[in-house]
């Protein structure tokens, strides 16, 4: 008997009441656009302050929070987790991809004192209304027809990082609906072992059964952060091999997510 895909379970329990989530969804309908804008717009004002990037990137973190707030969803996190989090140096990190809530819950729930910074598809960052705040913000441009320039791009980018900042990865390269997690790309492991950086696996549970691939309106509840050990790569095994037993930790703990 398959077992039952955890996307298709009872989503988590909603945390507000039906009222207060459509007033909260009213506002973000009508002052959202707004606030998101301005957030956009800071770059083309600011970006060549001194300091811009750490602050820009508080500012997106408390954007991100703002925006699960009002639609009724909150992220949970260990205290212990935070704490590894905070200390985490001279990381790559890879999260599971299923949904577009994925990287608003790494963000809402990432401690200050870690800074990350995402890769971006050349697409986005060449479009005129995005490029310079994609700059200001020190996202990555890949450029994901050549596989060996994108490779080459991210691994000059991570090598000119401060030890305190991380480049955020998804390994499986696109949300999946699959019963667990899908196919993992090389990527990581490759820059990793280019760089010398450890990797730092992040596992978010629910967002798929809040926001599953094809919808649009998310439903209220909990996202659940999980931070795994830190993931150094065996030089004296194969690039797969690394590839492979990255993914099976990071399954392992999704299923067992899954199970709860």
């Amino acid at each position: 008997m398959s077992r039952t895909p955890s996307d298709d379970r009872t989503a988590p329990a909603a945390i507000d009441a039906i009222g207060l989530r459509l007033i909260k969804r009213t506002a973000l309908f009508l002052l959202g656009p707004l606030y998101f804008l301005f957030v956009a717009f800071v770059p083309l004002l600011c970006s060549n302050r001194r300091g811009f990037r750490g602050w820009y990137w508080r500012l997106v973190k408390r954007a991100c929070s703002r925006l699960l707030w009002l639609l009724s969803i909150r992220t949970e996190m260990t205290q212990a987790d935070v704490a590894t989090l905070a200390a985490d140096t001279d990381s790559i990190i890879v999260i599971n991809h299923r949904s577009h809530l994925d990287g608003f819950a790494l963000m809402d729930a990432l401690p200050d004192a870690k800074w990350i910074t995402f890769a971006a598809k050349r697409e986005l960052c060449n479009a005129a209304l995005l490029r310079r705040g994609f700059k200001g913000a020190g996202l990555v441009e890949v450029d994901r027809k050549s596989g060996s320039v994108a490779l080459e791009t991210l691994t000059k980018a991570v090598q000119d990082m401060p030890a305190r900042s991380s480049v955020v990865l998804f390994p499986e390269g696109t949300r999946t609906g699959s019963e667990s997690l899908g196919a993992f790309k090389a990527g990581a492991v490759l820059v990793a072992r280019a760089t010398g950086r450890s990797i730092r696996p992040i596992v978010i549970h629910d967002t798929g059964r809040l926001l599953p691939r094809g919808k649009h309106l998310p439903k209220s509840g909990t996202i659940r952060v999980e931070v795994l050990p830190s993931f150094v790569c065996d030089l004296t095994a194969t690039v797969d091999e690394d590839v492979s037993r990255l993914r099976e930790g990071m399954m392992a703990a999704f299923d067992a997510g899954a199970q709860r």
